[in-house]
């Protein structure tokens, strides 16, 4: 069931706002991330099995190396992994 209430809505629109950002996709995803991490540990939104796997892949697509600027496919792979964690959170 998914959780309820305006603390859960906030959350919601919140890490909506960050998908939907003209910004780049590799920031807004550490951005989502962080967002969707304090809505996890404040108990506003649970994590559902969906969500967690595609924070796993996501967190892959984010990986690099020092120095290292991340862009191309890891950008590509993030609006992706983005747009299906905006389409899941209705079920967090």
């Amino acid at each position: 069931m998914p959780s309820g209430g305006p603390a859960a809505e906030t959350a919601r629109a919140e890490i909506r706002a960050i998908v939907d950002d003209k910004g780049h996709a590799v920031e807004n995803a550490r951005r989502a991330v962080d967002r969707l991490d304090a809505a996890f540990a404040d108990g506003s939104l649970l994590r559902t099995p969906a969500l967690g796997a595609m924070l796993g892949d996501l967190m892959v697509a984010l990986e690099q190396d020092d120095g290292q600027k991340l862009g191309g496919k890891s950008a590509e792979a993030a609006r992706f992994i983005l747009r299906a964690v905006s389409r899941e959170l209705d079920n967090a």
